[in-house]
């Protein structure tokens, strides 16, 4: 299993990790945890976020080596890979939490944030095509020679819908629903957030998932983030 990550996979895990970074701190100002150790909602929407973010990076391998070797594909874990993205990402975080609650009050705001229900919910839509599509060739032996390039520039495509997808509810679509629901109805809809984890999953989900995919990573050779690490940039003249 090679140990050298090719630089499009470098620079995909870089930029997702600086965008992250960007909007937690972007939405820090919005607010604060309203108990001491609680999870706001938006955090816990972005940390659900990172979950997704993380699968994205799986997705992304699994299309290099569907390219070079597609034998190398551990198909039983991008399988798992892509159950969880159903269970957690589109039925929970998508449909259980964006679609009834976020888009239908972002919806109803003046200024562009407005628009942006309906275009990520056609993406949603899209997305779960795709889960579809991985999961019909991952359940397989083997990737047939004749679907290799198809399922590796459907991965690519998958991966360039959901990067800015997440980015953009990060940094506009989950702020303006906390501006606009206001404290109090914000902090009652954290909690029946955490409600619905607990209900559709038993325990924490997140916690669950973050362990799920931190397995899959291993399969991948994607469970040490320091080989990612950039090199030194070249001195100038």
């Amino acid at each position: 299993m090679p140990n050298i990550i090719n630089s499009q996979r470098r620079a995909f895990l870089i930029a997702g990790t600086t965008g992250f970074a960007i909007a937690a701190a972007s939405l820090g100002g919005c607010g604060h945890e309203d108990k001491e150790g609680e999870v706001t909602a938006n955090e816990d929407l972005m940390r659900e976020h990172g979950v997704i973010r993380r699968s994205l990076l799986i997705y992304s391998e699994a299309a290099r080596r569907a390219r070079s070797s597609p034998a190398s594909i551990p198909l039983a874990d991008l399988l798992d890979t892509a159950k969880l993205f159903r269970v957690f990402a589109e039925d929970y975080h998508e449909r259980g939490l964006e679609e009834a609650h976020i888009f239908p009050v972002v919806r109803k705001l003046k200024g562009p944030a407005s628009r942006l229900p309906d275009i990520l919910l056609a993406q949603h839509q899209r997305g779960r095509e795709i889960t579809d599509y991985v999961q019909a060739v991952a359940v397989r032996n083997s990737i047939a020679p004749g679907e290799a390039e198809r399922f590796a520039a459907t991965l690519e495509a998958f991966v360039a819908m959901y990067e800015p997808h997440t980015a953009w509810e990060d940094t506009v679509v989950f702020p303006a629903w906390k501006e606009a629901l206001g404290a109090k109805n914000y902090g009652a809809q954290g909690d029946q957030f955490e409600e619905l984890e607990h209900k559709m999953f038993g325990h924490d989900g997140f916690e669950d998932a973050r362990n799920k995919i931190a397995k899959i990573e291993v399969a991948f050779g994607l469970n040490d983030i320091a080989t990612v690490t950039a090199p030194a940039p070249p001195q100038s003249a």
